[in-house]
């Protein structure tokens, strides 16, 4: 398989994210396609960071960073200085600092002037690698916090997974998810540097009872099943981390899981509609699970037709789904994507940013994903090429607070 020109327009590494020629590109070709914006504002401030039980919204910039600084003190410095910007990002203001000064490079990149908040949340997790012993960091590292192992047809790129840092941009308008993301990399110069990016459109999963369910790039309703944001004791049962986490750093965070997931869009498109619904284990119009007529109904595991299950042994929705795997949930929020093409096959680079949130990766994806990725009839039709695994602390209480401060308290 050939590999294509990473991200796009949205290569960003190391000096280009500041250059003024890719800002003015990168402006230009998210404009022409950005969706209709609203002035809505998610507090920044609280007890849980937004992004997570936020209603997802339509557009993700979705970024890794390691970090090229050593010591406590500079990881605080950056981690400060990130929650201070974003705060304000989040405020539909300009990122702080000299933005007036004509013989300075301003603060802010400018690019969302003008622009509403459209609903941006930015989101920050501390991968697995951050807890060696460059900041001194290493007894904070919750058990929870271990490596994902490698499943069955894994594809994962090394320099497309994993990071230090993650930084998760949400919003309504992609100009201000990415311009997000962009600030934070300018401002971690000199300490972290962007490891990989990847944009995000379209959610491809539903998080509340009044969004309509949206469609995956294979034409499927997403997360009909998916956690409704709403149902505090679903999110307290599998997705905040409370008194059971050992490191009370995390307690009222969350861990998240990414996985670039590739579609192979030409072969399925060649295939059957009766084909793709058996992989699914649902109708293609209606959503319905197959056997039932409407989305939302339980699907009916035990119904027979002609001495064969009406949804197959090796169906998506029977899989995944909680009644056949003990109870386990994850929260999904995942956005479609699309890179371009392959130069040499000539087929598209586009498929599922996947990302899951939940209380424990080791009782809740690990588990789910073993059996998806040694039974799942989809596994024809995807490829697992990105992987990242995040710890997400709570939320910032105020001005004074920033992210992660527990771990230096």
């Amino acid at each position: 398989m050939v590999k294509a020109s990473r991200r796009g327009f949205l290569a960003l590494g190391g000096a280009a994210v500041a250059g003024a020629g890719v800002g003015g590109l990168t402006q230009r070709v998210l404009r022409a396609e950005q969706a209709t914006t609203t002035s809505d504002r998610v507090a920044f401030y609280g007890a849980r960071q937004g992004g997570i039980a936020t209603a997802a919204q339509q557009r993700l910039a979705f970024a890794a960073y390691d970090m090229t600084a050593t010591g406590a003190p500079a990881l605080k410095t950056l981690l400060q200085t990130w929650t201070a910007a974003a705060a304000a990002m989040c405020a539909g203001r300009m990122v702080p600092g000299d933005n007036d000064n004509p013989a300075a490079p301003p603060a802010d990149t400018g690019e969302a002037v003008g622009l509403p908040a459209a609903n941006l949340t930015i989101t920050i997790g501390f991968g697995p690698s951050l807890f060696d012993d460059r900041f001194g960091l290493a007894g904070k590292r919750p058990a929870a916090l271990a490596d994902l192992p490698r499943f069955p047809g894994d594809q994962l790129v090394a320099a497309d997974s994993n990071g230090d840092l993650c930084i998760q941009a949400c919003a309504d308008d992609p100009v201000v998810a990415f311009h997000a993301i962009r600030n934070l990399a300018r401002l971690g110069r000199g300490a972290a540097v962007m490891r990989w990016s990847q944009l995000g459109f379209g959610k491809a999963t539903s998080t509340s009872a009044v969004q309509d369910t949206p469609r995956n790039l294979m034409g499927f309703k997403d997360g009909t099943r998916n956690i409704e944001t709403a149902d505090d004791g679903l999110m307290n049962e599998h997705v905040w981390v409370g008194g059971e986490g050992e490191q009370a750093w995390m307690r009222g965070g969350s861990y998240l899981v990414s996985r670039r997931i590739r579609m192979l869009i030409e072969a399925w498109d060649r295939d059957y509609l009766s084909d793709q619904e058996a992989v699914f284990g649902r109708q293609k119009v209606s959503g319905a699970p197959l056997g039932g007529s409407k989305e939302h109904e339980d699907p009916n595991f035990t119904a027979m037709k002609d001495g064969e299950p009406v949804i197959a042994t090796d169906a998506h929705i029977r899989l995944a789904a909680h009644e056949n795997n003990d109870g386990i949930r994850i929260l999904r929020r995942g956005y479609s994507y699309t890179d371009g093409m392959f130069s040499e096959s000539g087929e598209l680079n586009a498929g599922l940013f996947f990302i899951a949130f939940q209380k424990d990766p080791r009782s809740q994806f690990v588990p789910l994903q073993r059996k998806l990725s040694a039974n799942d009839a989809l596994n024809e039709y995807i490829e697992h090429v990105g992987s990242g695994l995040y710890a997400c602390p709570p939320g910032v209480s105020g001005p004074d607070d920033f992210w992660g401060s527990a771990l230096f308290a």
